[in-house]
This record gives structure tokens, C-alpha cells and sequence, in this order.
């Protein structure tokens, strides 16, 4: 693994990945993970990393779970994202928060607090994943200031990580 931290690393039972399955699912739309696949949980630094046999796609951030870049590049989901122009891809890349002015899109049903995952507008590849500042309607509305705070990012240490 690249420069992040994993320890306790320990394998799900069934029951709890068909309860983490099914909240994903039910929060981006698409099915992921199924029972039959070995899932594993581990700590990390920032948050706990849910890995899908040797891959992590999905982390669970105070006790909610979402996937990482990797995860939403595998599954495809419909629900939660937020696009923005392609000005703000460099930024978002290296790390910076979503600023509210770079929106072009976002899902309807995100509420504050929320996390949600960043797509550019020309190629609607996923570049982030973070917790959103303001509900679905306030995000379209290309209100000035900080919109989403960024927790994985293209090129960080998570993403080397599956490398």
C-alpha cells in the first residue's frame, strides 16, 4: 500500500455486508457488493476503508458508509453526484473543496451533510468524494463559498493505495 496507514483490517459476516449493501444501494441507486463477495473492513487514519477482495471501494465516514473514486468507477451510481465544470478539475484533483460557483449540476435529493461524489461535466468521470455543505437545490444555485469539503480525491493517498 502507498503512505496510508491500515490496521485492524477483519472480515464482515454476511449479515453486516447485506446491511451495508443495501444502504449504498439505496443511496446511490445502483446495487453494489452482493453477499457472496468477501468484504473486509479496516481502520485508517481519517475514516475505515471498506475493502472488496483486495480492492477499497468504499469507506464509512461516522458511521456512514459511501464508496471511494475507485467503487463509484466499478458501480455507476445514479444518485448523489454533483457535476461541475471542467475550470474547477485541476482544483479538485489536487484536493480543494468544491466551491459553490463551479456547480453545473447536482442531484435533487442531496441534503446538507450528505456525502455525495464530483463529476466533471465533459466526460461525467467521478474526481471526488465529499461531504456537501448545502441540499440539493442550494447546490444548483451557484451560491459563493465553500460547497463541498473534499475526503478522497483523484491522486491522493487512497487512490495510490489501489495502485
Amino acid at each position: 500500500m502507498a503512505d496510508i496507514r491500515i490496521r485492524k483490517r477483519k472480515r464482515l459476516r454476511s449479515k453486516e455486508v447485506k446491511v451495508l449493501a443495501d444502504t449504498l444501494s439505496a443511496a446511490l441507486g445502483v446495487p453494489v457488493f452482493g453477499e457472496d463477495q468477501p468484504v473486509d473492513q479496516a481502520e485508517s487514519t481519517d475514516f475505515d476503508l471498506l475493502f472488496v477482495g483486495n480492492d477499497i471501494l468504499g469507506l464509512v465516514l461516522d458511521g456512514k458508509p459511501f464508496l471511494t473514486v475507485r467503487g463509484i468507477l466499478r458501480y455507476r451510481p445514479v444518485k448523489r453526484f454533483v457535476t461541475v465544470d471542467m475550470g474547477a478539475v485541476p482544483f479538485l484533483t489536487n484536493g480543494a473543496d468544491c466551491m459553490g460557483p463551479g456547480i453545473v449540476d447536482a442531484d435533487p435529493d442531496i441534503q446538507q451533510g450528505d456525502l455525495v461524489w464530483v463529476r466533471d461535466v465533459k466526460n461525467l468521470q467521478p474526481l471526488a468524494v465529499g461531504i456537501s455543505r448545502r441540499s440539493g437545490a442550494d447546490l444548483k444555485a451557484k451560491q459563493s463559498g465553500k460547497a463541498i469539503k473534499t475526503i478522497h480525491n483523484v491522486g491522493d493517498k487512497l487512490w495510490k493505495a489501489g495502485e
